[in-house]
């Protein structure tokens, strides 16, 4: 392992699967599991004492699932990212996840390979969403529309700049910093900072709300 492996804490009430998943992170040298601990309580305390860079949240657990941990986690002054990794697709819990502050979703039968880049990605500021849950936030945030959601989605993106509207559509698109500056001839750090001042205008708390609020509005 490296000084500069992405840091990961697990949660999930099974051992055996917290073995298996630290395992498999760490066949990769870039990742490294910090901590693993069985229940929703014990995460923000876990957080706390050794500072992961990424939380891998099961959903089901004992009295505080994965959603009412994710909640908790996003009140931290520098919460991690957070991905919920469980053995369903069930219905809304994609939207739930995301709505509570989930920065991806995935299913445990995930390859081994691809659990990996989901962690990376999450570190990188991306959202990994497994195919059917992404169809599923999709198909939720499309339908919005008749319930006035869009029109407040709309009204939201109007304290926009220019830029700052661009820089959230190419991030919505599942674009990187790096690449956004590429397309629009600016330094990633100029890129992150129009990033960082929209989220702020939007109230958002991750990627994965980003996304769905641009595209609740029409602009994706």
């Amino acid at each position: 392992m490296s000084d500069q492996s992405i840091r990961v804490l697990l949660v999930d009430d099974d051992p055996l699967v917290r073995s298996g998943v630290r395992l498999m992170l760490e066949a990769s040298d870039d990742l490294l599991v910090v901590a693993d601990v069985g229940s929703g309580e014990e995460a923000v305390p876990a957080i706390q004492a050794h500072r992961p860079e990424v939380v891998l949240m099961d959903y089901r657990m004992g009295e505080l699932d994965g959603i009412g941990a994710i909640a908790q986690i996003r009140r931290l002054e520098r919460p991690p990212r957070v991905v919920l990794l469980t053995t369903f697709d069930l219905g809304d819990l994609p939207l739930r996840a995301v709505r509570a502050g989930a920065d991806g979703f995935l299913l445990k039968t995930a390859a081994p390979d691809e659990i990996a880049q989901a962690v990376r990605d999450a570190a990188a500021g991306h959202a990994p969403m497994s195919s059917a849950s992404a169809r599923h936030v999709i198909a939720h945030v499309r339908g919005d529309a008749a319930d006035g959601r869009r029109a407040e989605a709309i009204q939201r993106v109007s304290v926009l700049s220019g830029r700052e509207r661009e820089v959230c559509v190419l991030m919505a698109r599942g674009g990187t910093t790096a690449s956004a500056a590429t397309q629009l001839y600016l330094s990633e750090s100029t890129v992150k900072t129009h990033l960082r001042s929209a989220e702020a205008k939007l109230g958002v708390g991750s990627r994965a709300e980003l996304a769905i609020l641009v595209d609740r509005a029409g602009l994706v």
